[in-house]
């Protein structure tokens, strides 16, 4: 086998055979993600500089915007590029060790992605239901060592999948039917067994995904209850689309999440291994593409923001009138 070591059945590289089937439509393929791509990159990095720059935006909810747009745009980076080169340059071939280093990141930020998801609904939660301790409770210490603790708690559990996927032999070659390098994806190209990496895979998804889904579902049910018991209508109102932007932020995170995780374990003989694919380059691309367009037409200082540093202090003062 080309690129083997036949002494340890490791390889020297993959091969990422980008999406079987669709060779023929790869440049057709590659514009949408390309443009999402472009748009991902210039929207988040606009959001953390606005973030950053302006003093109406030191807040805690946009310092968890910010967190989630450095991890949304880092996300893409490690994958998008590369996808980009097989489509367009045919350059398919990339070292074992950066193919491992890929996975790791990709798992280790899709988890810091959920975990800051969670964060900014308790953001919501203490805001709603506890405003006038909300400065108190969320103090900047309180969010540095919350952002920490969900990059420590990726980087711990998701470092194993390294060493399992690493410890297997890849006698039967070094093909990969994918665009990146992903967990189950490279398990499965092995000739060994990686039940020991479905089952750690599994629970990391449930210690990751399931904890920030049912901190998520305890966090909104209460400002469901803190909501409904307000008299005000207006006041009901605006406690609701201060949470339409998160809302949209988990459907369009989680539901490709899902599809793809199930489809990995549960259904690869019934859905086509090219809609699989796109649907696991979309669960990495399509947040960061649409939570910079959701969080910049929904709320209302990152609006003004935007027009300020186009246009000057003078138009914002304009539109406020």
């Amino acid at each position: 086998m080309s690129g083997v070591n036949s002494s340890s059945l490791t390889p020297g590289f993959f091969i990422l055979n980008g999406v079987p089937g669709l060779e023929t439509a790869y440049i057709w393929i590659s514009l949408p993600f390309c443009f999402m791509y472009i748009i991902a990159v210039v929207g988040n990095c606009g959001l953390i500089y606005l973030i950053s720059h302006e003093e109406a935006l030191h807040r805690p909810m946009y310092y968890f915007l910010a967190l989630l747009s450095f991890t949304d745009v880092t996300l893409c980076t490690t994958t998008v590029p590369n996808m980009l080169c097989i489509f367009w340059f045919n350059l398919k071939e990339i070292d074992f060790n950066a193919c491992l280093a890929q996975m790791f990141f990709v798992h280790m930020l899709t988890g810091m992605e959920s975990g800051v998801l969670m964060l900014m609904a308790v953001d919501r939660y203490v805001a709603i239901c506890y405003p006038l301790r909300y400065a108190t409770i969320l103090t900047n210490l309180v969010i540095t060592k919350a952002g920490l603790a969900t990059f420590l708690r990726g980087v711990m559990l998701i470092s194993p999948f390294t060493f399992l996927t690493k410890r297997l032999p890849y006698c039967q070659g070094n093909f990969i039917p994918h665009t990146y390098c992903d967990h189950m994806s490279l398990a499965k190209a092995s000739c060994g067994n990686f039940k020991v990496n479905a089952i750690y895979g599994l629970m990391v998804a449930l210690l990751i995904g399931v904890f920030d889904i049912c901190c998520i579902s305890v966090s909104y049910t209460m400002i469901l209850r803190a909501v409904v018991s307000l008299s005000s209508a207006d006041a009901r109102h605006k406690a609701f689309s201060t949470c339409t932007c998160h809302i949209c932020a988990i459907v369009v995170t989680y539901v490709p999440a899902f599809f793809t995780f199930f489809t990995h374990r549960f259904g690869g003989h019934t859905i086509p291994h090219h809609i699989h694919i796109i649907v696991a380059n979309l669960y990495l691309l399509l947040p960061p593409t649409i939570n910079p367009i959701v969080y910049g037409v929904k709320t209302k200082q990152i609006r003004e923001g935007v027009i300020k540093f186009l246009l000057g202090d003078k138009i914002v003062f304009i539109l406020d009138k």
